[in-house]
Order: C-alpha cells, then sequence, then structure tokens
C-alpha cells in the first residue's frame, strides 16, 4: 500500500506541475524595474514598487496553494467515485466470475453469479477450484492463454471460460500471481452444436460379395430362399438406426442413417458380417457382404462418393469385411475370411487388353516393384518385359542393386543379351521419364513404398499390378489398376497377363523361372494362399521351359545364414498361445529374419510369427500366419502392411525394446476386439 501512495503522490505533483502556471517570468520583470529605479536613487518610487511586488508575491502563493487543495480533492474525489464504480461493476456483473491464487486454484473471491452455478455457500474461502468446478485446469491461464481450450462442465450447465492473471504487490503476499476466470454459458450452443453433428448423415452400401457363386446352379426356389435370408439379416441389422435401406440392385443396398447411431455399429463390430457369414447356399458355400460407409461429408452427394471408395476398398482388401471413410482417412472393421478365389478369368483378360494399349502408346516404359525388392518383384517386373518386347518395346527395370534382396536372380537376368541394359538406378529413370511414359508398379500398392517416390511423382501414366490388401494410402488415380487381395503374388498375376500378351516362344527360360520363383517364394512352396489359378499359372510356366531344380536353387540358403536363421528361431518365445515372438537383437538381412519367421511356423502349435530385426536405418517385422490370425491387421496399426498371412513394418526413431512393446500391444488390441475385427488405420 505505501508503494502505492508513493506512486500517487508522484503522479498527483507531475499533475500539479502540469496545471500550475508559471508566474516566474512576470515576477523577474517587476523585480528588474524596481532595482532599474533604486539605481536612479528615486527611493521612495524603489520601496513602493518593492513592496508591492512582495505584496503579489505572497498574495500568489496563498491563492495557488487553495487551488492546489482544491485540485486534489477534486481528483481525490474522481478516483474513490471511479473505484466505486468499478467494485460495483464488478459486484453486479452478469457474468459469473472467481478470483484464486494461480499456484494451488485455492479461491480469493467470487460473485454471487459463480456461487449461484456451482451451488456453493460455504466455506467459500477454504475451498479449491477443483472441488468447485471438477476437472476444471488451470493451466491455460498459467500458460498466458486468455481462453480455456476445453468447455468446463458445472453441473448440467457447460462453460466457456475466459481468464487472465494479475500481480498484487503488498507487504502480506508481494508477488504473488492470481487468476480470474468469467464463465459465459455456452449450453444451449453446445446441445445445438451436439445435436447437428448427430444428426449428420451416413451414407452405406451394402454389397453381397460371392452373389454369382452364392446362387451358381442353384433352383430358382433355392436362390429366392437363400437371398430372402440374407435380406432379412441386413434388415434387421438396420432396423436399429431407423434409417432408409434400399436394394437398388442384385446385390447392392443402400443405407442411409444418422452419425448418431454408428458407434453402435462400432460397438458390435459390425455384426452383419457375422450374421451373414452364417448363412450357407445349398452347395455349402458360405455367404458374406461388405459394408462401405461415407462419414464426415459436406453432402450427401459427396458421403456417397465416400461410401463407393469405401466398398471398393472393402472389396479389393478381399471382402466380408466394414471400411469407413471421412475426409481424413479410411477405417477398416473385420476382414475375418480369406479372399475369396474369383472363377472367371475375364477380369484378366480385360488387363491384359488395357495393357497392352498403354505400353503400344508410351514413348518409353519403366517398371520398379517396392524397396527391397524381392523375388516376387523383381520376377513380375521380368514377365512385364517380357510383354513389352512382344509389343515391340523396350522397357527399363528401376532397381537399386545395394538393397535388392533378389540379387542371383537379376545377375541371371542380366546375362540375357536382352537384359544387358535393361536394369538401371533411380536417376537415371527420373531422367528418362517424359508425358508419355508408362510407369508399371508391381507387388505394392503404398506410395511410400515404391523403389522410388520421385519416379512416381514424375509419371502421368502408371500401372499397378498387386496382390497385396490395399491400404488407407494407395496409389491413386492409376490408369491401370490390376489388384486381386486373392492372389498368390503379383508374379501369378502378371503370368496371367502373359497368357493372353505373348506365345510360350516368347518367353526366354530364364524369365519364366523368374516368374515362377516369385510364385514359389510367396506361396512358401505351394503352400500358403495356394489356389487352382496358382496351380494353372505354375504349369504354363513349366510350358515355358520353367526349370523347377533352378528356382530351388535360386532359393537356396548358404551355411551361415542358414545357422543366422536357426539363431533367431532359437531366441523365439510364445507370446500367446500360437504366437511366437523373436527378436535378432543385431542388424539383420531382411531376407533371413523372412525365412526365420517362416521357419517359426513350421512348429508344432504355433501358427503366427513375428521377428524383430535391425536394419541400418529402422526397426523392421516380419511376420507370418498359417492361422486365424491376420497379421496385417496387426501390423497396420504400427504404419506396416501385406496381406492376411504375411506381412511386414519398418519404424524408425525407435529401438527395438520400443517397437517389441508396441507390437506386443497392437497384438493385444487384436486379440481382444471381439473375433478378430479390425481397428482403425
Amino acid at each position: 500500500m505505501q508503494k502505492k501512495s508513493d506512486s500517487k503522490l508522484r503522479g498527483d505533483s507531475a499533475l500539479l506541475r502540469f496545471l500550475r502556471p508559471s508566474m516566474r517570468l512576470y515576477f523577474c520583470v517587476l523585480v528588474f524595474f524596481t532595482i532599474l529605479t533604486l539605481a536612479f536613487r528615486h527611493w521612495e518610487l524603489g520601496v513602493i514598487e518593492l513592496a508591492a511586488v512582495l505584496l503579489l508575491l505572497l498574495y500568489y502563493r496563498v491563492t495557488r496553494r487553495r487551488q492546489e487543495r482544491l485540485v486534489l480533492e477534486y481528483l481525490g474525489d474522481s478516483v474513490r467515485q471511479q473505484e466505486e464504480g468499478t467494485a460495483d461493476t464488478v459486484l453486479s456483473m452478469p457474468l459469473p466470475m472467481v478470483i484464486f491464487d494461480l499456484r494451488n486454484g485455492t479461491v480469493l473471491w467470487s460473485n454471487d453469479g459463480f456461487l449461484e452455478i456451482t451451488g456453493e455457500r460455504r466455506h467459500l474461502f477454504e475451498i479449491t477450484m477443483a472441488d468447485m468446478v471438477p476437472g476444471f485446469s488451470l493451466k491455460w491461464l498459467a500458460e498466458g492463454h486468455q481462453e480455456a481450450s476445453e468447455i468446463a462442465a458445472v453441473g448440467e450447465r457447460k462453460f466457456r471460460v475466459y481468464g487472465n492473471q494479475f500481480t498484487v504487490e503488498n507487504s502480506a503476499v508481494s508477488g504473488t500471481v492470481w487468476g480470474i476466470a468469467y464463465f459465459v454459458d455456452v449450453t444451449d450452443y453446445e446441445h445445438t452444436a451436439a445435436e447437428y453433428a448427430a444428426s449428420r448423415p451416413v451414407v452405406g452400401v451394402i454389397m453381397l460379395d460371392n452373389y454369382d457363386e452364392l446362387i451358381k446352379n442353384l433352383t430358382e426356389s433355392a436362390k429366392a430362399a437363400i437371398l430372402a435370408k440374407i435380406d432379412r439379416r441386413i434388415s434387421e441389422w438396420t432396423a436399429s438406426s431407423g434409417g432408409y435401406l434400399c436394394r437398388y440392385d442384385r446385390d447392392r443396398y443402400v443405407f442411409i442413417f444418422e452419425e448418431r447411431h454408428l458407434q453402435g455399429y462400432l460397438d458390435g463390430h459390425f455384426s452383419l458380417l457375422d450374421a451373414v457369414r452364417a448363412l450357407q447356399s445349398p452347395n455349402g458355400i458360405a455367404a458374406t457382404v461388405s459394408i462401405g460407409l461415407g462419414r464426415g461429408a459436406s453432402s450427401l452427394e459427396e458421403a456417397y462418393q465416400f461410401a463407393m471408395l469405401s466398398i471398393e476398398m472393402a472389396l479389393s482388401r478381399g471382402g466380408d469385411q466394414a471400411v469407413i471413410k471421412s475426409p481424413l482417412n479410411f477405417e477398416f472393421y473385420g476382414g475375418k475370411t480369406v479372399a475369396v478365389e474369383r472363377r472367371t478369368k475375364v477380369k484378366s483378360r480385360v488387363m491384359a487388353s488395357a495393357l497392352g494399349e498403354l505400353m503400344g502408346d508410351a514413348s518409353n516404359i519403366l517398371i520398379m516393384g517396392h524397396k527391397f525388392a524381392d523375388l516376387d518383384s523383381v520376377g513380375a517386373a521380368a514377365g512385364l518385359c517380357c510383354i513389352a518386347r512382344k509389343l515391340g518395346k523396350t522397357a527399363r527395370i528401376v532397381i537399386n542393386r545395394d538393397t535388392t534382396v533378389a540379387g542371383p536372380m537379376v545377375e541371371r537376368l542380366q546375362r540375357l543379351p536382352e537384359y544387358a541394359e535393361v536394369f538401371i538406378g533411380e536417376q537415371e529413370a527420373v531422367i528418362m521419364a517424359d508425358g508419355r511414359t508408362l510407369l508399371a508398379v508391381v507387388d505394392t500398392n503404398r506410395p511410400d513404398q515404391v523403389e522410388s517416390e520421385d519416379l512416381l511423382i514424375s509419371c502421368n501414366k502408371i500401372a499397378v499390378i498387386d496382390h497385396h490388401r490395399r491400404a488407407a494410402d494407395y496409389i491413386a488415380n492409376a490408369a491401370l489398376n490390376f489388384h486381386e487381395p486373392y492372389a498368390s503374388s503379383a508374379s501369378e498375376l502378371v503370368t496371367e497377363l502373359l497368357q493372353y500378351l505373348v506365345d510360350t516362344a516368347d518367353i526366354r527360360k530364364a524369365e519364366a523361372e523368374a516368374v515362377l520363383a516369385g510364385i514359389v517364394l510367396d506361396t512358401k512352396n505351394f503352400t500358403m494362399r495356394t489356389g487352382s489359378r496358382t496351380f494353372e499359372a505354375a504349369a504354363f510356366l513349366r510350358r515355358c521351359s520353367a526349370d523347377t531344380t533352378e528356382v530351388k536353387k535360386v532359393l537356396q540358403n548358404d551355411l551361415p545364414s542358414t545357422i543366422a536363421r536357426f539363431s533367431i528361431v532359437e531366441k523365439a518365445v510364445e507370446y500367446k498361445p500360437g504366437i511366437a515372438l523373436a527378436e535378432a537383437h543385431a542388424v539383420q538381412d531382411r531376407i533371413i529374419a523372412a525365412q526365420a519367421a517362416d521357419e517359426l511356423v513350421n512348429i508344432s502349435g504355433i501358427e503366427t510369427s513375428f521377428v524383430i530385426y535391425r536394419s541400418e536405418e529402422t526397426v523392421n517385422i516380419s511376420a507370418r500366419s498359417i492361422g486365424d490370425v491376420n497379421v496385417q491387421v496387426i501390423l497396420e496399426k504400427l504404419g506396416g502392411g501385406g496381406n492376411r498371412s504375411g506381412a511386414g513394418a519398418q519404424i524408425r526413431d525407435m529401438t527395438e525394446a520400443e517397437v517389441s512393446e508396441k507390437l506386443k500391444a497392437a497384438i493385444d488390441e487384436y486379440l481382444i476386439s471381439e473375433d478378430g475385427s479390425e481397428g482403425k488405420t
């Protein structure tokens, strides 16, 4: 208070000096003339002038003091009136307001409005803000913000909180920082906003995945019976939302409902998938449906577009799952069954024709696979080179010779005259690319996994040939997208294209062996993800002079690699029943780690394996499954991908121990989720 008084006195003195008229010049002139009169020896006149000057000086000083007193009294009254007005304003403010110690939240004072909303009348000075407003945080005010980031809930009302901080300077609490908060009631606004969000439309498309297979060779009555059961299951599942359901095609339904009901479907893990899967046609084929939902759109048209993208994504990942598309990302749920192999080759024939036209119109053809290219990637690329040669074009394969794990196969191909200058690096490929270049991407559909992202950006015409389940960040706007998650490998898909575009005599023996090696690698010697089309592709390559013995030699390991593989297997532990987890604890070759994962699932009682190992820049995971566990779903949570039986992930800026903990958490989350439903990606 003393400091305030001193400051007030200094301010008053400055104000008085400003208001006080300056009489010094006038008195100096009077004194000068008085001295001048005395100097000329006019003694009587000089004495009279001197007396007059003294009287004027005395009068001036008396008058000045009286005026100063009046001014100070006026200023004091004004300040008191202002302080009283400010206090009255604060006390009568309609907004609830509270003052508290910013260090511990102890309440100092509050107005009646704050007491009314909190219902607190007693012991006001003995409680904290946390007691009066549960969950109220002081962090935003301590950080210098003037508005709380979250809405404060007081009873059944909701408030937007504003405030500031100030410092009290006195002898008792010198330097104490206080906070003052104002509570603005936004209950009605929040209710309206919540109701608006809850009533936003969600557009869904429900598709019967295997309609043709389901009704094949059935009588009309049997067809009607199985389809009626499916209709009933879909109607029962959608009835709880009170939405609009309509079948607009033989195997498709449109379903529109409000956002408020979506959480119920999420909590039920989209039970329609299981309900429909339980139905079987008389020929023993189980029915499956895919669900595509579009949410968060600005219009119904955009929501429908989201739903169509979702259903396309669900089908590209094998069907029997639900996919939700929002403006930001995709979310995946379900995906329990194995992808159904298509019985018709119509799509392959159409894709072969389209690929032939794209290659014919291209100025040059570039082919690339994923980073750390394997035998499947190189084999598929070799098959496309054969097609380009048949069409009179020269294709180039973009590959990093230092990181590929298919080095021996690359060397075998390079010994052919046709492949002398086929394998090129990233920089050379980017220089070759022009507006008419066709870029064929094989064995991956993710832009961040290709051999060269710069090349992908540089090319306008892109063809994607892949068998992995489509990820949320897939290569979009491709001129050709031959994507079949049922296929065993990219080499199998390329083999189907070869059958329509080249003759057996056009395929070099080394090319056929390269493609066959890709199939053998991804099917683990035809034991995993193998369908009838896989054997048809292998038979075609065998007719093209592919030697299985040579393929076996390519897949052989040397003795040090074999020892390293079994040393990883030796470190494995059974994390959960049927799930083995091994950590290499050292920089390890990718092929050896992948083979160790394969070796683990050969152990009786182990159906799923994960191998964690470090490369030069990343910590990697190789996963395999021969049971019901979908390893792709698990590794997608860590930024990886693949398919249900084989997947991988690369994680940067983490240690092996941290990756191990994240992997265990992803496994636990997958196992806890009902029926192996997928989570968000």
